[in-house]
């Protein structure tokens, strides 16, 4: 993950105190008083997020699996590559591989890394870990209690035409979208590896993101 450079100096804000606004079973908000670059100070008020996994998964006739599920703050059903909050200690792979079968139902033989997402760095210290998976394996879906989505099978290309038109709106998904399409030009790699085993804990139920 990329770090502040040494010549960043003149950008860096220094934390002089802090206090817990909000703390509820998902997100923390959090308030700081801060030291600006030119000596002035100022509060940032912001949301604190475990972090996530969202998986890129591919089908061998090149199709990608997505889930549609409702977001409540939105107030409407979105698109989505399948996606989770990470658990505590847990490893965000491990986070991806069971997000994905929980899911959607379906297992991979072989895991890339792609790389973070910091989607809302504005007011929140969440990070999205991207994930791609192949080789996958059809099962039974274990939706949490609560969950209800549909499990959908899209080409690259409506996908392209969905965000093109402004309808695929989801950040995570379209950054996935991105290194799809840059991924099979051979522009950007992926090192594969095999999945990760999990242990029995990881197969019972978790809270979704």
């Amino acid at each position: 993950m990329a770090e502040d450079r040494d010549d960043d100096v003149h950008l860096r804000e220094h934390r002089l105190q802090s206090e817990s606004v909000f703390e509820g079973n998902f997100l923390r908000v959090s308030r700081d008083r801060v030291r600006l670059p030119d000596g002035h100070e100022t509060e940032r008020e912001f949301i604190r997020h475990s972090g996530a996994s969202v998986v890129v998964p591919l089908l061998d006739d090149g199709r990608l699996v997505l889930v549609r599920q409702f977001r409540y703050p939105l107030g409407r059903v979105m698109l989505e590559f399948p996606a989770g909050k990470i658990d505590p200690g847990e490893p965000p792979l491990h986070t991806a591989v069971r997000e994905l079968t929980e899911e959607t139902g379906y297992s991979g033989g072989e895991w890339a890394y792609a790389g973070p997402i910091h989607n809302a760095a504005a007011y929140s210290d969440e990070v999205i870990h991207l994930y791609f998976v192949r080789n996958l394996r059809e099962g039974e879906a274990r939706l949490d209690h609560g969950e209800h989505l549909d499990v959908v099978r899209m080409t690259e290309d409506e996908l392209d035409a969905l965000a093109a038109r402004g309808e695929l709106s989801d950040a995570k998904t379209l950054i996935g979208l991105l290194w799809v399409n840059k991924w099979r030009h051979k522009l950007w790699s992926l090192d594969w590896q095999p999945a990760p085993a999990l242990s029995g804990d990881d197969n019972l139920p978790h809270e979704g993101a």
